[in-house]
């Protein structure tokens, strides 16, 4: 028997997206870089680095560039952060979109999204075309929190209970999906079923195992 669950609540890049990670790590075998130094960097005093201060809208994507450049340089091998931005921005998965379809005819959706005011709205992206297909899946939505507009951004456990709030639901009747390991335990010390994303077949196969949604 799998249990009844009143909200999904989606992260977005890594998700619904192909991960930014692998985009990183072609840059980094492209440059001769060790794998996952760009991870290694993010994950570096991860409250008040660069990333931090530029998905709570801190920092522009100008100081961002400087700011990552000298961290980078620091830890060994400097880059330019504004060579970063332009790798966040993934292709859609259109089998996750179906899966959040499908979600929402058994009940509520939310997303929360760490992101950062770079590109064309909440997509990180200057291709017109991706912006568009997008802001289509950001509709579907029934509340979206994006931590560049909010200020603050996940782990932090004030985000989950703004969802929780918005979507009238307690954190026990709410699935929670995400890439990132450290933003899967505030939502699992809630009470929140929690799936961490490594691929979209892996995702949707726990999804269906969790809720018994038909998203196989």
């Amino acid at each position: 028997m799998t249990k009844t669950y009143k909200a999904i609540i989606w992260d977005f890049g890594g998700v619904f997206t192909s991960s930014p990670f692998d985009a990183f790590n072609v840059y980094e075998a492209e440059r001769g870089l060790p794998k996952d130094f760009i991870r290694t960097v993010n994950a570096t005093n991860p409250l008040d680095n660069a990333w931090a201060k530029l998905e709570q809208s801190l920092v522009t994507a100008a100081e961002f560039d400087g700011m990552f450049r000298a961290e980078s340089k620091a830890m060994g091998h400097e880059i330019p952060g504004g060579e970063v931005l332009k790798l966040l921005s993934g292709g859609l998965r259109p089998r996750v979109v179906k899966a959040l379809e499908v979600c929402k005819q058994h009940g509520k959706v939310g997303c929360i999204t760490n992101n950062a005011p770079v590109g064309k709205g909440v997509s990180m992206t200057n291709d017109e075309a991706k912006a568009e297909q997008v802001a289509k899946v950001f509709t579907m939505f029934d509340h979206v929190i994006e931590s560049s507009k909010l200020g603050i951004r996940k782990p932090d456990p004030r985000i989950y209970a703004l969802m929780c709030e918005a979507l009238d639901v307690d954190p026990a009747e709410c699935v929670y999906l995400d890439d990132i390991g450290h933003n899967l335990k505030p939502a699992r010390d809630m009470g929140m079923t929690t799936i961490k994303v490594l691929s979209e077949d892996q995702l949707l196969a726990d999804l269906q195992a969790a809720t018994g949604y038909d998203v196989v």
